[in-house]
């Protein structure tokens, strides 16, 4: 079984500036694309910051409120001068849900995509990683009964695999108790999985307890 990986969901045309890029160029950059921040990169393209909607709204002007001794002496003028640094990033060859759980983590809207250098390769946003669950239930259904066979070792005939809507329900019987919340666990974790409903039975009682029969939610995020 094979994760998407943010190449699989990124695009590769990225709106991005260069640290002397002028402060109103980058508020008209925002606003003309649509978009929630820019990567700030260096001569090598490698990504040396970023400069938010945050980050500019932060020097749109002086606060009213504050007292003059309070007041900085000259407003920015660049994006080298506003910009977040180090920059968030994610490797083009991380895994979709790693980004989202990131993303998530530093409550940031889209993440700036590099090689092993820190060059910028491309763009991934919350929107972009909601495709993950867009996926065929036909296709799920496939990447559940190679989990199975291929990596819990469970015969395709011993479980049935039924999914709607993202939901995966599993009916059958597996050798062991003991390997029940390790098979959930990698079901839940194919991408496109919403939620897994367990009818599973278990041949041999090696344990106490199961917790079998739950629904359990699978958000990478």
């Amino acid at each position: 079984m094979q994760s998407l990986k943010v190449t699989d969901l990124m695009s590769d045309e990225v709106v991005s500036v260069v640290p002397g890029t002028a402060f109103k160029d980058v508020a008209k950059l925002l606003a003309q694309y649509d978009i929630s921040g820019v990567p700030v990169l260096d001569d090598e393209d490698r990504v040396v910051g970023v400069v938010s909607q945050t980050d500019v709204l932060a020097h749109a002007g002086p606060d009213p409120y504050a007292s003059p001794d309070e007041r900085p002496a000259a407003r920015p003028t660049t994006a080298g001068e506003i910009m977040s640094a180090p920059a968030i990033t994610v490797l083009a060859d991380g895994t979709a849900a790693d980004a989202a759980r990131l993303m998530t983590r530093r409550g940031i809207e889209r993440l700036p995509v590099v090689d092993e250098e820190d060059r910028l390769v491309g763009i991934i946003t919350r929107r972009d990683l909601l495709r993950m669950f867009l996926r065929p239930d036909s296709e799920i259904r496939r990447r559940v009964q190679e989990v199975l066979r291929d990596v819990a070792d469970v015969p395709t005939a011993d479980v049935e695999v039924h999914v709607v809507d993202g939901i995966v329900t599993l009916d059958g019987t597996v050798p062991r108790r003991s390997r029940l919340p390790v098979i959930l666990s990698l079901v839940e974790r194919i991408d496109g999985v919403v939620a897994v409903a367990s009818r599973l039975t278990a041949r041999t009682d090696d344990e106490e307890s199961t917790g079998v029969g739950n629904v359990r939610h699978a958000m990478p995020w």
